[in-house]
């Protein structure tokens, strides 16, 4: 009886051995593919240079709707499809501005003694924002550092363009803690003001970086409110102007031009690799499709698409045969809407798919660090097992809070559990929804590593699911 349990001890102990050793070399094999053969980068090139902006409901996204669909069948998909859905059209409508003049003296013999300059700012409209008069909207400005402020402050904002001058908190080492105690100036400063009858706002970029590249980003209006014209200024510009109303007053002038057109049609695309086992159980992987239409979008979120289409490429490639189905999703408008997202949740569940996981880049296309996930416990502690294994190429860090705005619907539908791939944030930050985020600023390797932690996931769990 003892040797037989030896025996059993011993049998099933080099079964987990041989088991996580073919693990180990299946997920080398894919690491060696992508950073050898990998096409990711130049896919994201063409997307970046040669369809830019792709902002739901415009030519850019229609663009990049057909450029998807042919990769994802070029890649190797067993099938790939549209799924309709309607998206919000804004339109930026031309050129934002804004502008201080002084009156200043000219010193110049046989000259007027005084002229008028003016001071332009780097600023760009919030997304979804409605414009100014044509003339521009001229007022004084009032400077807040947070809503308790504006709050104690209300009496003076009649009128006024209201400054938020919120800065990210430079203590969280994780930057998208600093994005999201900051963000919600972007989003609800604008009818914050105008229910205390400011005629405009001003938000400080959501940034921290040393450049004065202004940041856009969706706002949301207060049905109870006025809708006022709101923009983002470049930090370097908001540090002037605080400066300024140390010293005094300062009225400046906004120009934007933004409207809304009617809803229009766009879609998520998706490519399938069948399931050999299990097909009715579903992985999905993807990244956004849209991108603000002041920059490329290389980083947010041209970078995930590329990364979920190398992944179905690369399980190709290898002759890899899932024994769930694998779905690698490029969301429609994420960006000012989410639309994208609610309707893929909203035909799972019409549909009563069952979706085991759910995984989402959307924090660029930096190196590697973690790999988020939110689940049940049980879940979580099968997760945590595979760390070992995905820890050499990149992603050491594994932790609980894991998902992403494209999936979070489908986890509320269906209770789906979900994942996130966590790059380096330090610089994420610098470029996000700014004119700097464009294919220059994403590095060929970091990009891969990406790729071959995502895939290395979808792997053991479609192996051994949750």
């Amino acid at each position: 009886m003892k040797k037989s349990l030896l025996f059993s001890l011993i049998f099933f102990s080099a079964a987990g051995l041989f088991s996580q050793n073919a693990d180990s070399f299946f997920i080398k094999r894919i690491a060696d593919e992508i950073l050898t053969n990998g096409q990711a980068y130049e896919n994201l090139r063409h997307l970046s240079k040669q369809i830019g902006p792709s902002l739901a409901g415009s030519q850019g996204m229609v663009k990049a709707e057909h450029w998807g669909l042919r990769l994802m069948l070029e890649s190797g998909a067993d099938k790939a499809w549209r799924q309709e859905c309607m998206v919000p059209h804004w339109v930026r409508g031309g050129k934002d501005e804004m502008w201080s003049s002084q009156l200043v003296s000219a010193n110049i013999p046989g000259k007027p003694d005084a002229r008028l300059i003016k001071r332009y700012y780097d600023v760009v409209a919030l997304g979804n924002s409605a414009g100014t008069p044509k003339a521009g909207l001229s007022a004084e400005v009032l400077l807040v550092n947070s809503f308790d402020e504006l709050d104690k402050r209300k009496e003076e904002a009649k009128g006024k363009i209201v400054f938020f001058n919120y800065k990210f908190n430079p203590t969280f080492i994780r930057t998208f803690q600093s994005y999201g105690d900051a963000a919600k100036y972007r989003g609800n400063g604008p009818s914050a003001a105008a229910k205390y009858g400011a005629a405009g706002v001003i938000i400080r970029s959501m940034s921290h970086s040393v450049d004065n590249h202004p940041h856009t980003g969706a706002t949301r209006y207060d049905s109870a409110y006025a809708k006022i014209p709101a923009v983002a200024v470049g930090l370097r510009d908001a540090d002037f102007i605080s400066d300024q109303l140390k010293k005094g007053k300062l009225s400046v002038t906004i120009k934007t031009n933004g409207y809304f057109l009617p809803d229009t049609i766009g879609h998520n695309i998706i490519g399938e690799l069948k399931g050999t086992e299990f097909p009715e159980e579903i992985v999905t992987v993807g990244g956004h499709l849209d991108s603000w239409d002041n920059c490329e979008g290389a980083h947010d979120d041209g970078a995930g698409c590329v990364q979920a289409i190398e992944i179905l490429r690369t399980f190709k490639v290898l002759g890899y045969k899932p024994k769930r189905t694998i779905r690698f999703v490029l969301f429609a408008n994420e960006e000012n809407g989410l639309r994208g997202g609610l309707k893929y949740a909203e035909e799972a569940k019409f549909k009563n798919e069952k979706h085991v996981l759910a995984i989402e880049s959307d924090a660029g296309g930096f190196t590697p660090r973690g790999l988020g996930f939110s689940g049940s416990d049980e879940q979580f502690k099968k997760f945590m097992m595979w760390r070992e294994l995905i820890a050499p190429y990149g992603c050491s860090e594994f932790y609980r809070g894991g998902g992403g705005a494209d999936i979070g619907p489908l986890n509320r539908a269906l209770g789906t559990p979900m994942a996130a791939l966590h790059p380096d944030s330090q610089r994420y930050f610098d470029v996000h929804h700014a004119r700097s985020d464009v294919f220059e600023a994403v590095n060929k390797r970091e990009l891969e590593l990406g790729a071959i932690n995502m895939a290395a996931l979808i792997y053991l769990v479609d192996k051994y699911g949750l």
